[in-house]
């Protein structure tokens, strides 16, 4: 397996293992990972992921390619949706001062890092090309 193969594989099952990583903590009391937040999106998420990983072994350049940038794609569009639902989670109180402090008290945990870690690694990847290495390595 080509080194740019073997990254986006690793990128890959690091996506997979992400999402049950805490993402974000209520009031210190819950933690919420993909699928607690949203399960159709996480389902969605480890679909990709899947795909990937089979394409990544069947050496499937394209299809590789593709499901690495849309996973990219769809973990920031997560983490967009995600800091709109925090930001909007307490609009119905009518004090604007009391709904600014429990908002505040919702964090984003360290599982934010780790999700986007796995498509960046898949899309570094994916990018390499076979004809780019070989040139390299020919040169040298």
């Amino acid at each position: 397996m080509r080194l740019p193969s073997l990254l986006s594989l690793i990128g890959f099952i690091i996506l997979i293992a992400a999402t049950y990583c805490p993402m974000l903590s209520a009031f210190g009391l819950v933690t919420m990972n993909v699928y607690k937040m949203n399960q159709p999106f996480g389902l969605l998420l480890l679909m990709v992921g899947i795909i990937g990983i089979l394409c990544t072994f069947f050496n499937q350049t394209k299809v590789t390619r593709f499901t690495a940038f849309m996973s990219l794609a769809l973990v920031a569009l997560l983490l967009l949706a995600a800091f709109l639902k925090v930001k909007t989670s307490f609009s119905f109180i009518p004090f604007k001062g009391i709904a600014a402090f429990l908002t505040s008290k919702i964090r984003f945990r360290w599982g934010w890092i780790v999700l986007f870690v796995g498509p960046v690694l898949a899309v570094i990847g994916a990018l390499f090309s076979k004809k780019k290495l070989n040139i390299s390595a020919q040169q040298v």
